[in-house]
């Protein structure tokens, strides 16, 4: 006979191989440079997958609009380009504007 096999399908054999970690011990894995480095790593992950979210959110929401031309500054550049206006006078309103 080979082992027993628990109710679960995993032989008892390999219940006791490995003790699960306690709910204050960190996994081997956290320990020292590689730990933080994969730490650092995901955060960077998340950061760049948030913000991909974020730009593509708003490049969706930019392609429904219609970028309207100023048409009062366009009369007032016309206005000064044809001379009815001086350039105190442009500036004047186009700070008005």
């Amino acid at each position: 006979m080979r082992g027993t096999v628990s109710v679960l399908g995993v032989p008892t054999a390999a219940w006791g191989q490995a003790r699960p970690l306690e709910a204050w011990e960190m996994h081997p894995m956290m320990w020292g440079v590689s730990g933080a480095l994969g730490i650092g790593m995901m955060l960077i992950l998340w950061g760049v997958v948030i913000v991909g979210v974020v730009l593509a959110i708003r490049w969706l929401v930019s392609q429904g609009r219609e970028s309207r031309p100023d048409a009062a500054l366009d009369i007032l550049r016309q206005r000064y380009a044809r001379g009815e206006i001086d350039r105190e006078e442009f500036l004047a309103r186009k700070r008005d504007l």
